[in-house]
């Protein structure tokens, strides 16, 4: 069974190796150790040396020379929309005290999962909020892996 040991971050590795891709939503794109099968129906085993999040965009390394390009599914979302970038930041402020991930759109605007609560909330505090079904590409967190590094 072919075999991804590596992580290749967006931008950093060349299309022209890709051999296939694997759709996922978020909470199926933190993983270690599993068997995957790519969108195409070919399994592998995702082999990494400690749980990662895998950010849309990125490439899981094949032990044969091959990348699989991760991309994230659709999925249900909201996107917060601000009245500037000062009313974004206190929205901002409110979700992460929530400990909720957060994506960020542009300069007014950030996407959550869908959650009722969380978006009652925003809106009484005077956001705009959008319900959709989009990909969801949170920020790392301080904490994670900067986004340009490359790990093994």
């Amino acid at each position: 069974m072919r075999r991804a040991t590596e992580i290749y971050r967006t931008g950093l590795w060349p299309e022209t190796d890709v051999v296939g891709t694997i759709t996922l939503p978020l909470e199926q794109r933190h993983r270690r150790r599993l068997r995957m099968t790519d969108d195409g129906g070919q399994a592998f085993l995702l082999d990494l040396p400690e749980a990662t999040l895998l950010g849309d965009g990125d490439g899981l390394g094949l032990d044969d020379g091959g990348i699989i390009r991760v991309a994230a599914a659709d999925e249900p979302v909201c996107d917060i929309i601000g009245k500037s970038p000062a009313h974004l930041a206190r929205l901002a402020w409110h979700i992460g005290n929530r400990h909720t991930p957060v994506q960020v759109i542009d300069d007014i605007t950030l996407r959550i999962l869908d959650d009722h609560v969380l978006v009652h909330m925003l809106e009484g505090l005077g956001a705009t909020v959008l319900n959709r079904n989009a990909p969801f590409s949170p920020e790392p967190g301080a904490y994670a892996v900067k986004r340009g590094d490359h790990d093994h």
